[in-house]
């Protein structure tokens, strides 16, 4: 398993898998072919299905240039190792073309090739389910972000520090805006009206009415292009964000430890990635606001006081009740539903902790267990429900989108 510094990813929005990957993908190519008179990207499945909402060409022409590239879309086609497939061509001075580079963007801003290990980043963590890090924090007394610790090393709490100050800056932000979000949905911002609202509110209402105001604005800042922390990926930025903002402001935790909770969050993160797939394209949203969810649940049983048992319930409390979910965006962007989503699961984090803070953390259905479930429920899911807009919610708005554009 490798560095949290590849799970949590600073960028801009509205998409890991759809623009920071690609962006990301259009620069490895330009510093192999800086002297191209031309570029012909194509786009396969998932990413081609939805890459214009999610802004996949602006990002790759921001790279490449306009002037210099063609775009492809290939929609109907879909690659064998990943959904989001893209095939990069170089026309060189002399006329003759390149050989295809074939790469995918396998979520969180990630890429990968067929058959090629990743280079970026080194297995660190010899320990990669959550049972056997449990089993060893029983024994060993320790919690789970002491294992980041021993694994990462004591430099990754100057990263997380970065990260949490990246989270911070997009809530504040977020509660700052309140017009039209783009895209030609004309879907207002919602976050700083529901933060008005729940502070009229006493109690559990005003607290539950901040915790979606604080993760709607990460996810308005996302669907805007706006800076945000993939966590783990940008359709799912806001839930982690909003949980833990809400916690520091309203119970005034110090930092160390809000950083310990990140790397908490990062841990059950990293072993869904590694074990399964954190891609909207891959296994549907389940992967997406799901991993979200249980990544905030743990943060937020740690700060509590859990012991690492509760931690893990609930956790896998947090994923377990978003199995199945689809990823259905509405005209190919990440507005309707993910950024209600992002709200909702924020509030569900909150309830996966305070079941879990009743329970002594013993459970039949362990985490690893969720996670192989949602693997292969979400390979078992048909396409149109994973990213392409073409089932669910995003089928309805075909025609409206179609009318505006």
């Amino acid at each position: 398993m490798i560095t949290l510094r590849e799970l949590y990813r600073i960028g801009q929005g509205p998409s890991s898998s759809h623009t920071m990957g690609p962006r990301k993908a259009a620069l490895t190519f330009q510093e192999r072919y800086p002297d191209a008179t031309h570029y012909d990207v194509t786009l396969y499945g998932s990413l081609a299905a939805t890459g214009k909402g999610h802004m996949t060409d602006a990002a790759i022409l921001h790279v490449l240039g306009q002037e210099k590239t063609t775009i492809i879309w290939e929609p109907k086609t879909f690659l064998p190792f990943h959904p989001n497939g893209m095939s990069y061509v170089a026309t060189l001075s002399d006329g003759t073309k390149s050989e295809p580079w074939t790469v995918y963007s396998v979520g969180g801003g990630a890429l990968a090739e067929e058959g090629v290990p990743a280079k970026e980043f080194e297995n660190i963590y010899p320990m990669s389910h959550a049972s056997e890090i449990l089993d060893w924090s029983l024994q060993t007394g320790k919690s789970y972000w002491e294992y980041v610790q021993d694994c990462e090393g004591p430099e990754i709490w100057d990263f997380l520090r970065e990260v949490w100050n990246v989270m911070k800056a997009s809530v504040e932000r977020g509660l700052e805006h309140e017009e039209v979000l783009p895209g030609g949905l004309n879907l207002r911002r919602k976050a700083v009206s529901y933060y008005t609202r729940a502070e009229g509110y006493q109690a559990s209402m005003r607290s539950r009415g901040l915790i979606f105001a604080y993760a709607l604005a990460v996810s308005e800042e996302n669907a805007s292009g706006g800076e945000i922390v993939t966590a783990p990926t940008c359709g799912s930025c806001g839930v982690l964000p909003g949980v833990l903002y809400h916690l520091w402001k309203s119970r005034n935790i110090p930092e160390t430890r809000l950083l310990r909770a990140l790397a908490t969050a990062g841990l059950f993160g990293n072993i869904v990635k590694t074990n399964a797939s954190i891609s909207g394209a891959d296994v549907g949203c389940q992967g997406e606001v799901g991993v979200a969810c249980a990544m905030a649940a743990a943060a937020a049983t740690q700060l509590f006081g859990g012991t690492t048992a509760q931690i893990e319930y609930a956790a896998e409390m947090g994923l377990e009740h978003h199995l199945g979910l689809t990823c259905d965006p509405v005209c190919g962007l990440v507005q309707i539903p993910c950024i209600e989503r992002n709200a909702y699961a924020a509030a569900r984090a909150m309830d996966a902790n305070s079941y879990a803070m009743f329970t002594d953390g013993m459970h039949r259905v362990s985490f690893d267990k969720v996670v192989e479930v949602m693997k292969k429920t979400g390979h078992d899911l048909p396409s149109l429900y994973k990213e392409t807009s073409e089932g669910g919610l995003a089928k309805g708005y075909k025609q409206m989108w179609n009318k505006v554009h």
